[in-house]
């Protein structure tokens, strides 16, 4: 019989001292990742207690990871959830070749490189699923200019406020100048995580692994009251349960709901597995 583990990851704030005095707070990123816990839970996954804000570190983070690789095996699931801000860094070993941008989950003491985290997915043994659930953003320049791109009366209409410094704390990205800030400091780090990494490395993924995201890599994510617009709209779609369709379909009715400048993403990376993305959701 198979097994399915899930981890749930959530952040309302991050670390200022981490961030150059920014605090990164939202209001809804734990909610979803407790949420998260309960629909797998409910489907009989074996949860990790959620890794909520101050127990969100890249340390404990990469330990849970590194657990659930070794106790999964093949035809086994992990369903992993993220919710809170993007980021991005310089792309340093030329494994993105559209913006030369690598994405960041940001973490409570630090970003968590894309490349970490499909090294850690390469730890997993040939044949596991992982389901990968981001709510957040994964543009800075995007989230700088938004405010300049929309009226004042569609900034009220999509998030109850026309002033732009209020969209900043309603959408989940790092902003550009603390990117800049944060990067310049800690750039040794970070360029260092990198250049220990190789586009060849990151495709030594034995594990099927399907993602769906909350945004495309050049829009933002909603935050929200009780949960994120792309966490909301799921758990919609999802119905405790009423929704029958595949992942693939799950993400269609998704996008339905959504609004045009933010359109959930789903691909696949890994061994190749096409019964994957037309199995139901939330199935070990």
């Amino acid at each position: 019989m198979s097994t399915g583990l899930s981890v749930h990851i959530g952040l309302n704030q991050v670390d200022p001292a981490a961030y150059e005095g920014w605090s990164g707070e939202l209001g809804a990123c734990e909610q979803d990742a407790v949420d998260m816990a309960g629909i797998a839970d409910a489907a009989g996954f074996d949860v990790t207690d959620p890794l909520l804000s101050p127990a969100a570190t890249a340390e404990t983070v990469t330990a849970t990871l590194e657990a659930a690789a070794g106790r999964l095996a093949e035809g086994d699931i992990l369903f992993l959830t993220y919710s809170g801000h993007g980021g991005q860094v310089p792309d340093l070993n030329h494994d993105e070749t559209g913006d030369r941008l690598d994405e960041t989950w940001v973490l409570h003491d630090r970003q968590l490189v894309d490349d970490e985290l499909f090294e850690l997915f390469g730890k997993f043994a040939k044949g596991v699923r992982i389901w990968l659930l981001s709510d957040s953003c994964h543009s800075g320049t995007v989230a700088r200019r938004l405010p300049e791109l929309l009226s004042a009366q569609e900034l009220d209409r999509r998030f109850s406020t026309a002033d732009p410094a209020e969209v900043g704390r309603r959408i989940r990205v790092m902003p550009q100048s603390v990117q800049s800030a944060v990067y310049r400091r800690d750039r040794d780090a970070y360029d260092r995580i990198q250049n220990t990494r190789t586009a060849k490395d990151l495709a030594k993924i034995d594990a099927s692994v399907l993602q769906i995201s909350g945004c495309q890599d050049n829009q933002t994510s909603a935050d929200g009251i009780v949960n994120g617009l792309f966490t909301a709209t799921l758990l919609e779609v999802w119905r405790g349960g009423a929704f029958a369709g595949s992942y693939r379909g799950l993400h269609r009715e998704i996008v339905k709901r959504m609004p045009p400048d933010q359109t959930p993403h789903l691909f696949q990376v890994g061994a190749a597995n096409s019964a994957f993305a037309r199995q139901r959701p939330f199935t070990i």
